[in-house]
């Protein structure tokens, strides 16, 4: 199977819950300490290989692709200054790395986002998605875990995690077959279920493989009732003709985009800190 070395990374949305910062600022460049979101999940797919980014933006995000530029003015500054470790802090992006930016024009979900790469993704070719909302902390790369799983078989492979019962009607949850290493095969998924109607408690999280062959599914799929293409409708439809897997995610996640989600994250890099954490482990010592 080619190897897989395309990844999409939809950053369109109005990042509504964190007005009014995000009035200027994309949410995905929200730091976690020193570093934004987008930047992790960048990481993440380099690590594994990844060589082509593709960011689904809007007209609004230029920000993005301005953090990920070189800026060589700036840099030189830094150096004729003898401020090397600042120029260190310019390097967002391996010169040697592929980026493309599309507008979606209407945010009109996550499937019509993936859609607009189509384009770029050739068939028989399987691409990454990964969303910088969804902040995840493993000791191994989470994306690598799925295109392994992936490039085994050649099935669209999904991450999930274990959610809370009241929190489980905002996933798209699956019904797995049986774990084995972590990996399962899905029988069904169902988006934002009801708890009762629920087939497990494993809900998808901003981490994809999918086949070419998704975009045709995706352009089959019906707005729902808000007027959005949902990603987990098209998955459903091509789990029953293709097959669909799911891997565990073996680590941590934050949802950054809720706040308290954005907030432990900061808490828990921060930790990982040793000047930080010994600040923070007096705060909260003093704090009523």
């Amino acid at each position: 199977m080619k190897k897989i070395s395309k990844a999409v990374f939809p950053v369109g949305g109005m990042g509504t819950r964190f007005l009014p910062a995000t009035k200027s600022i994309p949410k995905e460049l929200l730091p976690i300490i020193d570093k934004p979101l987008i930047q992790y999940a960048v990481e993440e797919a380099l690590e594994a290989g990844i060589t082509t980014l593709i960011f689904i933006t809007s007209a609004s995000k230029h920000a993005i692709s301005d953090h990920f530029d070189p800026m060589p003015d700036l840099r030189a500054k830094f150096k004729a200054e003898g401020k090397n470790h600042l120029v260190e802090k310019l390097d967002t992006l391996p010169v040697d790395i592929q980026r493309v930016f599309i507008p979606q024009g209407q945010p009109l979900g996550l499937g019509h986002a993936v859609l607009q790469a189509e384009s770029l993704i050739e068939e028989d070719e399987m691409f990454a998605v990964l969303l910088a909302d969804d902040f995840l902390q493993a000791t191994e790369n989470p994306l690598q875990a799925l295109l392994s799983a992936a490039q085994s078989n050649g099935k669209a492979t999904v991450s999930v995690e274990t959610v809370s019962d009241e929190r489980i009607s905002s996933y798209g949850v699956i019904e797995p077959q049986q774990w084995d290493n972590n990996v399962s095969q899905v029988l069904d998924i169902i988006e934002k279920p009801a708890l009762s109607q629920a087939p497990s408690r494993f809900g998808v999280i901003g981490r994809y493989v999918l086949p070419q062959t998704v975009f045709g599914y995706l352009k089959n799929t019906a707005m729902d009732s808000h007027n959005e293409i949902q990603l987990t409708d098209a998955l459903k439809d091509l789990m029953e003709q293709q097959g669909l897997q799911a891997v565990k995610l073996a680590g941590l996640r934050f949802d950054c985009g809720s706040q308290e989600g954005f907030v432990l994250a900061n808490l828990h890099v921060a930790m990982q800190n040793q000047s930080l954490k010994s600040q923070v482990r007096d705060y909260f010592a003093n704090c009523e």
